[in-house]
């Protein structure tokens, strides 16, 4: 009883003291970007792997922009951008080809046939082969570039049968002009069991493999980030407004970081065309026999 009668006291005071322990001031107030959409688990991995299906090849006309460094590093190097060409067939068959600016001759060209790749740079008569996944990064940022982050990236890749998944959403607030917009999205978790930690314990621990990000005003893909065995983030990517190129419905721009490695390319899309033939001869690159050939692990 004394309990009770205490608290009624407190909360009679408390409006007496409002004055003084609590002020109100303005703050900039958010405009929602639309109406949201709701989806399930069901038609959100549906949407990933109807999309992914849906395309067996793909040519894409494209403007590249690379960016190394960071706040880590304390200072941002920006490379001059290139115009090119991305060839990728199913599964893992791909081809970058970059020119260089004004006269247009080669700045590199990437082959893989997605176990080995090949890049030639003719203006350094240079080549480097290696595996597609990066096992001794180098110092180097940018020969940490290996096909596998173009494959990851450029398509989102279906959801494997038997990962486990699960759903979360949220609200991401950007300004736009003098406005702060807040847009809903969707989080899409994917990941698989971890038997060797889920060992001896009552519980089942998540391995993440990578995390889907959906705008709930159109329920397509936004950005996704890719994980390494160690839960660590290793490949970010970004996908900006969705345009139609003749009958395929894709992002315009592509923007993958790497952030252990510390570096950005941005992907401006200018032209597609899916599900044209291209035949094994357009994947295979030749080295030069005067040029330097590099191994990168």
């Amino acid at each position: 009883m004394q309990r009770r009668w205490w608290s009624v006291g407190f909360l009679a005071v408390l409006p007496c003291l409002s004055g003084c322990l609590y002020h109100t001031h303005k703050v900039e107030k958010t405009t929602l970007a639309g109406p949201a959409m709701d989806a399930s688990v069901a038609q959100l991995v549906n949407e990933v792997n109807d999309r992914y299906s849906a395309v067996n090849s793909l040519t894409a006309t494209v403007d590249f922009q690379a960016t190394t460094g960071g706040a880590r590093q304390g200072k941002e190097t920006d490379i001059t951008p290139f115009h090119g060409y991305i060839l990728l067939r199913k599964p893992a068959m791909l081809r970058v080809l970059a020119l260089l600016p004004v006269v247009r001759t080669h700045a590199f060209d990437l082959a893989s046939d997605g176990q080995t790749f090949k890049l030639v740079i003719p203006p350094r008569s240079r080549a480097i082969v290696g595996t597609n996944k990066v096992t001794k990064p180098s110092a180097n940022a940018l020969e940490n570039l290996r096909p596998d982050i173009f494959l990851d990236s450029v398509l989102v890749k279906s959801i494997e049968p038997e990962r486990l998944v699960y759903l979360t959403n949220r609200s991401e607030t950007r300004r736009q002009g003098k406005k702060l917009v807040e847009t809903p999205e969707y989080d899409l978790h994917i990941g698989e069991e971890d038997p060797q930690a889920t060992d001896g314990l009552k519980v089942h621990v998540l391995k993440p493999t990578r995390v889907i990000r959906f705008s709930r005003l159109t329920l397509l893909p936004i950005g996704q980030d890719i994980y390494d065995a160690d839960g660590g983030v290793e490949t970010h990517v970004e996908y900006g407004p969705y345009r139609q190129f003749g009958t395929a419905h894709m992002p315009s721009s592509i923007v993958i970081q790497r952030p252990r490695e510390a570096y950005q390319i941005t992907i401006s899309v200018q032209k597609v065309v899916v599900n044209q033939p291209l035949g094994d001869e357009q994947f295979v690159l030749k080295i030069p026999s005067d040029y330097k050939v590099q191994t990168l692990q």
